[in-house]
């Protein structure tokens, strides 16, 4: 069984992974990550990448969304990974991954340190970092951005489930 989101979804879906690798319940073959919430702790302000942060989903959106979810400030000690699943210890064992970000988006370097954890266990995993893109980049239909990303995400269903991809999204 696939599963996949976008932004908090994302997060969800990823945690739903984690959960079923760990309690053997219905196998997940695919990971659908489409600029996937993963990590609390990088709620706050501080970020290594340049105008993360500034658009769409800002630093403070982050914080309140995080803090709704969880029911309590983000970056505490004792958050489960299936909350947050950049807490999750060891990757070893989850599915194949495709993951897609912007690089003005927020959760960009959380991604990439998720994409990269998975690659380091041999994990098949296609990240997708799209320059200049905030939060949400693909929700501009008929855009430059949104078609980029609609052929990308096409195309990783499509290796997956071996199904072609419609002529009009080549």
């Amino acid at each position: 069984m696939p599963v996949g989101r976008a932004s908090a979804g994302g997060g969800l879906a990823a945690a739903v992974a984690i959960l079923a690798r760990d309690k053997g319940v219905v196998p997940v073959s695919f990971q659908l990550l489409i600029y996937p919430m993963l990590d609390d702790r990088a709620a706050g302000p501080a970020t290594p990448y340049a105008h993360t942060g500034e658009f769409v989903w800002t630093t403070s959106d982050n914080v309140y969304g995080w803090t709704s979810y969880l029911g309590h400030a983000p970056g505490v000690d004792d958050v489960s990974p299936y909350a947050a699943p950049a807490r999750v210890e060891d990757v070893a064992g989850l599915p194949l991954a495709f993951i897609c970000v912007g690089t003005l988006d927020l959760f960009v370097g959380e991604d990439i340190t998720y994409a990269t954890r998975l690659l380091e266990k041999g994990i098949p995993t296609e990240l997708h970092a799209h320059p200049g893109c905030p939060h949400g980049h693909n929700m501009v239909p008929g855009s430059r951005l949104s078609i980029i990303h609609g052929r990308d995400f096409l195309g990783a269903l499509t290796r997956h489930f071996g199904a072609t991809v419609p002529a009009a999204v080549r």
